[in-house]
């Protein structure tokens, strides 16, 4: 999944998106898991370390221990929407693995939202001088 930018050509629409490529790669994540920093809270926990380029990368892992289906499919589009909404806030150049655990399937948007934040926070990734 790639997002360039798509103001590009559309009349009205002046946003630019930062872009970002999903991870598809075994051997990306394990990188991610065995080097990378990382930060847990009860419902994800996110792993995240520099790539070198001048955009993020981003991947999702939702387990079958979280549910069936259209539980984990529903938890992968919020947390797909949760990057997006944020992807202006945070530092370019990065690789990130978020991984979805049990509880996140039983709590709400808002609630996967601040622990998005907050681990963002922590690992450093949101940029300090916003404007």
């Amino acid at each position: 999944m790639v997002f360039l930018n798509p103001a590009e050509g559309v009349k009205g629409v002046s946003n630019f998106v930062k872009c970002f490529v999903s991870l598809k790669q075994n051997h990306v994540f394990r990188r991610l898991y065995n080097k990378g920093k990382h930060g847990v809270t009860p419902t994800l926990a996110i792993y995240c370390k520099g790539n070198g380029r001048s955009y993020n990368r981003l991947g999702l892992t939702v387990g079958t221990k979280v549910g069936k289906a259209v539980c984990r499919n529903r938890v992968r589009r919020r947390l797909r929407e949760i990057y997006r909404l944020h992807a202006g806030e945070l530092k370019t150049g990065y690789d990130l693995v978020i991984v979805a655990r049990v509880r996140a399937a039983h709590v709400s948007y808002w609630e996967l939202e601040r622990a998005f934040l907050q681990m963002a926070d922590k690992l450093g990734l949101r940029q300090k001088d916003l404007p």
